[in-house]
């Protein structure tokens, strides 16, 4: 991390936050990392190896997208953006080292360059009911769709999806550091916990490094947060997840539930059901943050367990109490 950035926010602690005091939401993101991939054939070659349309990343528009291997689980995701000409893939900074080695291996004679842009980039969030006023006083304009980009000045600003206005800004450490001092007035300083906590809520998955390779994007809902394109043509696991969608029947898929624990469950800690026949239990948690009573999580889960409403955390925990997703599945 940037060590400047560091110490900055060091005299900035976050807190955590219950769900009715996150109105105005101003987040530190540098626990996600940043790929910056370069050259003539940049695009071409990300193509070839995201589960989207890489030609639908603008600088106007980012977007979701998985990296599969050759079975079609994913490796990780990524938000893919466009800034100055280059494109980026944020993810959680603990797959950046494995990306950077495993995708170099497939640039060959690729006019394409890879490097890690995490120090050079900040990125923060803003979120709630303050966040365009906030921003629109320092900033030209804002984008107005999730997903949409907008660039003011130094600054890339990107709309997430959310129950109310969510944005991550990325630039250069002194237009985000002065950004946040003009922020941290009104927006309260919260934990990466809270922002994940949105994360969540918005039904946005995340692959960590204990749910690598487990699971097809369908079983994440990839497909339903523009995070895949069936029309875009090959890349590495295409026809293993193109089959699913076409010829296949999805078994698992991801869940929002709220579960009364003390103990907050881990990615890839394992589901049960009584009902479950399948030998490889009910499900896996994908992510789950502190909230209320207990917690709110993502989950992959067999579907007809979570229809039976039967699913534990753990072969003796508390049941899920599974909740509406801000998306539809589809019939």
């Amino acid at each position: 991390m940037n060590q400047e950035w560091t110490d900055f926010l060091a005299s900035r602690p976050a807190a955590g936050m219950s769900a009715d005091e996150m109105n105005c939401v101003l987040n530190d993101l540098t626990h996600y990392g940043l790929i910056r991939v370069s050259g003539s054939d940049a695009e071409t070659f990300l193509q070839g190896q995201l589960t989207n349309d890489v030609r639908l990343v603008t600088e106007a528009h980012s977007n979701l997208a998985g990296w599969c291997n050759a079975k079609g689980r994913m490796i990780a995701n990524f938000r893919c953006f466009k800034r100055d000409g280059d494109y980026y893939l944020q993810t959680p900074l603990e797959h950046v080292e494995l990306v950077l080695k495993r995708l170099g291996m497939y640039v060959l004679r690729a006019q394409v360059s890879l490097s890690d842009a995490s120090d050079e980039l900040i990125r923060i969030g803003l979120s709630g009911a303050c966040s365009e006023v906030l921003l629109g006083t320092a900033c030209e304009s804002l984008p107005e769709a999730t997903n949409g980009v907008q660039h003011s000045g130094a600054l890339t600003l990107i709309r997430l999806p959310g129950s109310g206005p969510r944005f991550e800004i990325v630039g250069p450490l002194d237009d985000v550091r002065a950004l946040w001092q003009k922020s941290e007035g009104e927006a309260r300083v919260a934990s990466q916990d809270a922002w994940a906590l949105q994360e969540i809520r918005a039904g946005v998955p995340t692959v960590f490094e204990q749910t690598r390779e487990a699971f097809v994007p369908q079983m994440m809902n990839m497909q339903l947060v523009d995070g895949v394109s069936f029309t875009k043509g090959c890349y590495t696991g295409q026809e293993v997840v193109a089959r699913m969608q076409y010829l296949g029947t999805l078994k698992r898929r991801m869940y929002l539930a709220h579960v009364e624990s003390a103990n907050l469950p881990k990615p890839g800690d394992e589901l049960y059901a009584r009902e479950s026949t399948s030998g490889q239990g009910a499900g896996k948690v994908v992510d789950a943050r502190s909230s209320g009573d207990g917690c709110d999580l993502l989950a992959v889960i067999e579907v007809a367990s979570a229809e039976s409403g039967d699913v534990l955390l753990g072969d003796s925990g508390p049941a899920l109490q599974i909740q509406s997703l801000p998306y539809a599945f589809p019939e």
